[in-house]
């Protein structure tokens, strides 16, 4: 959504960017049902009494975004800088806010939605806090222009009393929103600490589409057709018997379905069929229509899907050919990310409350650490290491080694641990002998 900056930013326009908002929430509740596994099976019309109805969901939306998450994230992001003094006032920052906490939860919305918000805001405290927020309840505006910078922010809501509750941000002030969205009015101002909209928006890419949103087709098509195999398997539990040639009473038929025994006899017995009627069996076609499902689900995701038996058995090499798509997607959200955070910590340092006033573009030196959680080949790793001494720099061949955290902190425990080098003089015995003779 876009507005032009130089135009007045009055509750009707806010109004209006509201109702385009509402027309987007039916998707993301759909997206965040897929996640909690109310998939669209249920929404199915109910079949006939007498036959079987069953409704088998595998959450794939789940499984992707919390394994995809995991990888990106699943070891904290680490941050650095320079300046000991401002590290310090992150670290404080991020300890105050439980950020790997924070962090994940941004990463894990941004796939299942496709964007989200983080709000920063003063505690009573007068400490620097924030929080994740859904794209369900607020959402961001930018300006027009070549740039599309953020213009501003809007969250809205019911409160418990099903009263109208919103806030505005926006460059010419922060404001209270009271009414309804069609009869919307400023209300109160609220503080302005940061000189720019406190609302940064994650997103997992341009088009801000889902994780699994390319997929979802697929996985209703399986869902569909593992409950069709469901309601195979109960129905030749449950077959009918034909009696052909016979007639048959009802309290006979009542014998048969308890006491499960048929005896004919007589002239006639001869003449007299009985049989189950069978159902033909589909029960291959199905099987591969399952798997060829499952493996489109995983390709067109670009996830991995790490519970297949093959991943145990892969090798260093062959692993990384299997977490390369999924290697190349987190390189692109993590850019998006990093971008994001990058704001985050520019809010940070606009209040010198935080960091000291010269300070205030520090953020722009804060390097960040991003490493995948995969499974780690050691042993290759360390063949590798050893094959590169001599031929690399010591910090290059070791930085090949997950098990090493910090190269240059390695390299001089290293060098603690060699013995000294140079000859130390021996002890003269005599000389020494003498000199104690000398000084009794």
């Amino acid at each position: 959504m876009t507005f032009d900056r130089d135009e007045d930013i009055t509750p009707e326009v806010i109004a209006k960017f509201m109702r385009i908002h509402q027309l987007e929430l039916p998707r993301y509740q759909y997206l965040m049902n897929c996640y909690k596994g109310q998939m669209e099976i249920y929404d199915y019309a109910k079949k006939d009494s007498y036959k079987p109805d069953n409704r088998l969901v595998v959450n794939f939306p789940k499984y992707i975004t919390d394994t995809f998450t995991g990888y990106f994230n699943g070891v904290p992001i680490k941050k650095s800088h320079p300046d000991d003094t401002y590290n310090q006032a992150i670290t404080a920052f991020d300890g105050l806010n439980d950020m790997e906490d924070e962090e994940s939860e941004l990463a894990k919305m941004a796939c299942v939605y496709g964007r989200c918000y983080e709000f920063m805001y003063q505690n009573e405290d007068t400490e620097t806090c924030v929080v994740y927020n859904s794209p369900e309840d607020m959402f961001l505006v930018y300006d027009n222009s070549v740039k599309q910078a953020p213009l501003f922010a809007v969250r809205y809501g019911l409160d418990d009393d099903n009263v109208f509750q919103g806030e505005y941000y926006g460059p010419d002030g922060n404001r209270k929103l009271t009414g309804s969205t069609s009869a919307l009015q400023f209300g109160e101002e609220l503080d302005d600490y940061y000189g720019e909209l406190p609302v940064t928006e994650f997103y997992f890419n341009e088009e801000r589409m889902s994780i699994f949103e390319s997929v979802i087709s697929l996985f209703n098509a399986f869902n569909k057709a593992i409950s069709e195999k469901a309601n195979d398997v109960e129905y030749f539990s449950d077959q009918y018997i034909a009696f052909l040639g016979a007639e048959i009473e009802e309290k006979d038929l009542t014998k048969i379905r308890d006491n499960r025994t048929i005896n004919y006899y007589g002239s006639n017995a001869d003449k007299v069929d009985v049989k189950f009627l069978d159902k033909p069996d589909s029960d291959s076609q199905t099987e591969n229509l399952l798997d060829r499902l499952q493996k489109l689900i995983f390709q067109t995701s670009m996830v991995a899907n790490i519970s297949d038996e093959s991943f145990g058995q892969a090798s260093g090499t062959a692993l990384a050919y299997k977490l390369e798509a999924m290697s190349n997607l987190a390189l692109a959200f993590q850019r998006k990310y990093q971008s994001a955070l990058n704001k985050r910590y520019k809010l940070f340092s606009s209040l010198a409350t935080n960091v000291p006033a010269s300070q205030s573009n520090a953020w722009r030196e804060l390097e960040y650490t991003f490493t995948r959680n995969e499974p780690k080949d050691i042993k290759s790793q360390a063949e590798t290491a050893q094959m590169l001494m001599g031929v690399t720099s010591e910090e290059t061949a070791l930085s090949v080694l997950s098990v090493v955290s910090d190269v240059k902190t390695e390299i001089d425990k290293i060098d603690a641990e060699k013995p000294k080098t140079g000859t130390v003089p021996a002890y003269d015995f005599e000389k020494g002998a003498s000199n104690e003779n000398e000084d009794l």
